[in-house]
Formats: structure tokens, C-alpha cells, sequence
């Protein structure tokens, strides 16, 4: 919804099965300035976002991940640690998402703060962009939500 509000073309679908309800899944994104004719999964992504730090040792979570992408993960480890634990030594941001969650929503629901640390890292849209979808998603918890990506956004460290 931020980057339509910025004029751009955006396209956002998850891909899983039966799954309980916390299990990994894939969600993907495109942003684009043109138009989208492109509607299937992406397998060779600029970003990987990975939620839960548990997936970095236990799942190949750099798989596809174009030469020059970034992977961007949930976690309170420093970056050497993370391209040590997968084998990934390119461009690599974390942020402890989960402890920030936890103290800004009251819950350990990572999903709008790590909405903060893939905009550092990746800048696809203007945080203030994400003003009216967040307000339009959240309603009176738009503002705790808002200033747990902003917190994200601004603790996000970035290696090349």
C-alpha cells in the first residue's frame, strides 16, 4: 500500500500449505516504477527478510539470493555471527525485531517491526509512507506499530 501511494506498482502474495499456524512460510514482494505483468514466486530475490532466527541455521535462507542482495534478519547476534551460521558473506542487516516488538506492542509479533529494518535496508518506500496503510491496518494501534518500525528502522545494522 506505501509504495501504490507513492506511485509505484506493487504486487504481494504468501506461499504456503497446510502449515499450524507459526510454522515458516514465504511471502513475496515485488515493487516496481512500471507495471507488473509477473505473477509467480520469486526465485531469485534482491531481499531476503527472515523472522525468526531459528530459520537462519536451520533453513537456507540465502537460497536464490541474487550476487549484490541483502539478507535481512530478526535477531539480537551481530552480523559476523549471522553470515557465519549460513555461510552468506554478502550484504547483511540485523535488528533484535523481536525485543523491540516486545517492549514497543507488548508482543513478540515481528512482523511490522521487521517492516522497519527492510526499509533501512532495502529503502523501497519512504517511512512516512507508511503512515496511512499502518493507521489503516491497525486503527488505534497504528501508532504503538509505527513507532515499533521507526525504533526498527534507526536500530537496523547493515554490513557489506
Amino acid at each position: 500500500m506505501a509504495a501504490i501511494g507513492e506511485g509505484k506498482y506493487a504486487q504481494a502474495f504468501p506461499s504456503f500449505g497446510p502449515e499450524r499456524r507459526g510454522a515458516p512460510l514465504q511471502a513475496f514482494l515485488r515493487i516496481s516504477e512500471t507495471a507488473i505483468r509477473l505473477r509467480e514466486k520469486i526465485s531469485a530475490p534482491d531481499v531476503v527478510v527472515v523472522l525468526d532466527p531459528a530459520l537462519v541455521a536451520t533453513g537456507n535462507v540465502k537460497a536464490g539470493l541474487k550476487s549484490g542482495g541483502t539478507l535481512v534478519v530478526n535477531t539480537s547476534k551481530p552480523v559476523g555471527a549471522v553470515r557465519a551460521e549460513c555461510g552468506y558473506g554478502g550484504r547483511t542487516a540485523v535488528v533484535d525485531a523481536s525485543k523491540i516488538a516486545e517492549e514497543e506492542l507488548g508482543v513478540p509479533i515481528t512482523n511490522t517491526t521487521m517492516l522497519g529494518a527492510l526499509l533501512k535496508a532495502a529503502g523501497l518506500v519512504g517511512l512516512e509512507s507508511l503512515k496511512v496503510p499502518l493507521e489503516a491496518r491497525f486503527g488505534k494501534n497504528a501508532g504503538k506499530n509505527l513507532k515499533a518500525l521507526e525504533r526498527a528502522f534507526s536500530e537496523t545494522r547493515i554490513e557489506e
